[in-house]
């Protein structure tokens, strides 16, 4: 890092930290917690003002040519502070026709071109890539509910890219080969790690800190005249190579389509690569699908077969599980008690609450194999599967 890229991130891990932490306890302290406007006010013009001088020294400096991890970085750092910005209502795209902070606009549009990402920071800058500093990583605020979710979320994740590797790992051997067996395994263990990640987080997480604290940080927000909705948790490859691998959701499906490219720019370089090669595979289910008739009598395809069902069934759980104890708790319940202003942009995709949660209910349902009627689902593959399995 140069001088300056240096300096915005010490601010970010330092100063920028306590003055969102003093915010959060003056808000948090309120009979109603969603009530930000005239609150902390000089405070949030500190905020306003000490990041808008880090961002207009870099972007005067221009492009320093010093590779991709830095300009990641130095997007992350800027999508924090304008993510900040949007939480205190110093911007709200509802009310604007483009932001009202030009110069950190484009800087943003600058890195986000030269980088091939949106123009703001992603999951990846406060989970995969969000480097520790002598055992603290970058985070909006110092509350431990902030730190929970993004503990947990990045042991899912990294658990779930296991996952994906695996499969991946699976189809040059083929579905008959004694070490896929193994893998499949392996996979299932992955899938099991996030099942444990996210029942710890269910129930060490507190409701209202992290719906009136952790999450307004995620909110959509404008750079240019262009909004940019909120980072989202499942904003990496690894959880849709799952998904297209195992045969549960399709590429060519118009639903599931829409979703790949919405989160496209969302993604690293590397995870846009990784999806894209995916995308080209023929699943697994498929290719079980494919030897069955002939073969579900021989001893390799039960024990094969029946440990890519498994790695199915916990796929499909862990769904069920962030859907039904995840996002019901932590976002549907505690909305319930907004007012009709707030609560219509209390969701960080964009969408109302209630538009969210349909698509949200669908994407489960496909990981799910459920009978549907009206989407799309492996149901009948994944039936068909299971009784060669059992014959």
């Amino acid at each position: 890092m140069n001088s300056n890229s240096e300096a915005f991130e010490h601010w970010i891990r330092t100063a920028f930290v306590e003055m969102n932490t003093e915010l959060e306890e003056l808000y948090f302290a309120q009979e109603r917690g969603e009530n930000v406007e005239g609150v902390g006010d000089p405070i949030k013009a500190q905020i306003r003002d000490e990041g808008h001088d880090y961002v207009d020294r870099l972007r005067a400096e221009g492009n320093t040519d010093e590779g991709f991890d830095n300009a990641f970085d130095l997007l992350g750092d800027l999508g924090l502070y304008l993510a900040a910005l949007r939480r205190h209502e110093l911007t709200n795209p509802a009310k604007e026709e483009k932001s009202p902070f030009p110069e950190a606009s484009a800087l943003g549009l600058h890195i986000a071109a030269s980088i091939g990402m949106a123009p703001r920071f992603a999951t990846a800058h406060l989970a995969t890539r969000n480097a520790a500093v002598n055992g603290r990583q970058k985070s909006f605020t110092s509350l431990k509910d902030e730190f929970l979710f993004l503990d947990y979320n990045t042991r899912g994740i990294f658990a779930f890219m296991r996952c994906a590797d695996l499969l991946m790992r699976a189809l040059p051997l083929g579905v008959s080969h004694p070490v896929t067996e193994t893998l499949l395994q392996d996979a299932a263990s992955a899938l099991r790690d996030v099942i444990k990640y996210n029942d710890a987080l269910f129930k060490e997480l507190d409701t209202d800190r992290f719906f009136y604290s952790v999450r307004p940080y995620y909110k959509p927000y404008r750079v240019g005249r262009h909004e940019y909705r909120g980072a989202n948790a499942g904003d990496f490859s690894g959880i849709n190579e799952i998904d297209m691998l195992l045969g549960l959701c399709q590429a060519n499906d118009p639903y599931y389509a829409q979703l790949l490219v919405d989160k496209m720019l969302f993604m690293t370089p590397e995870d846009q690569a990784s999806l894209r090669d995916c995308m080209r595979r023929r699943s697994l289910l498929a290719q079980f699908l494919d030897v069955a008739p002939q073969s579900s009598k021989e001893p390799w395809f039960k024990r094969n077969a029946a440990a890519f069902l498994e790695v199915c069934r916990l796929h499909g759980e862990t769904a069920a599980q962030h859907h039904n104890q995840l996002v019901k708790s932590f976002i549907e319940k505690p909305s319930s008690a907004l007012e009709a202003d707030k609560l219509a942009q209390v969701t960080a995709s964009g969408p109302p609450l209630n538009v969210l949660m349909r698509s949200l209910e669908v994407l489960r349902d496909m990981r799910l194999a459920a009978d549907r009627k009206d989407i799309k689902t492996s149901f009948k593959e994944i039936e068909a599967l299971k009784a060669f399995v059992a014959a």
